[in-house]
């Protein structure tokens, strides 16, 4: 290997890469256990024996900005964040100060926002449950009965 790349810049370089390949191709997940680096709201997805749980990290929205819909085994969370920066009428003393602002670096997301996570088979989309609190929206997909595990009794 050359000096050119250290084994940091090596990783980073096929980080880069492969987010390039994400946004190529849109960037939807192939199943539920992938996602694609970067993307809003960022999502903990797991299952307990009757449901799926996933819980989307959404702060600064409230819950009528959020929608949650499924749809032949996918399920979408879609919403708009608006900018924190106060918008200012260009008439106002303050617009001035405004038009001088200056932005060097935009860590926080904003703008509109879809993420589709495909359910697996044993998912019920007529048992589905959302809620938002403290800027987590936590969904709740029950599981069809019979997919559920259940003890057989050896005779």
């Amino acid at each position: 290997m050359s000096d050119l790349y250290s084994g940091a810049d090596l990783f980073s370089e096929l980080d880069r890469l492969q987010r390039e390949m994400a946004s190529l191709f849109g960037g939807f997940p192939s199943s539920i256990r992938s996602g694609r680096a970067g993307a809003f709201p960022q999502v903990n997805i797991g299952a307990t024996d009757d449901s799926i749980e996933i819980v989307a990290f959404a702060p600064g929205l409230s819950a009528a900005e959020l929608d949650v819909s499924t749809d032949k085994g996918l399920l979408t969370i879609a919403g708009e964040r608006k900018s924190a920066r106060p918008e200012l009428s260009s008439g106002t003393p303050d617009s001035q100060t405004r038009d001088a602002i200056r932005t060097y670096a935009q860590e926080r997301f904003t703008g509109a926002f879809r993420r589709v996570i495909e359910l697996p088979q044993n998912a019920d989309p007529d048992k589905v449950q959302a809620r938002y609190a403290n800027g987590c929206l936590s969904i709740t997909v029950g599981k069809r009965e019979a997919s559920k595990p259940r003890a057989i009794t050896v005779q």
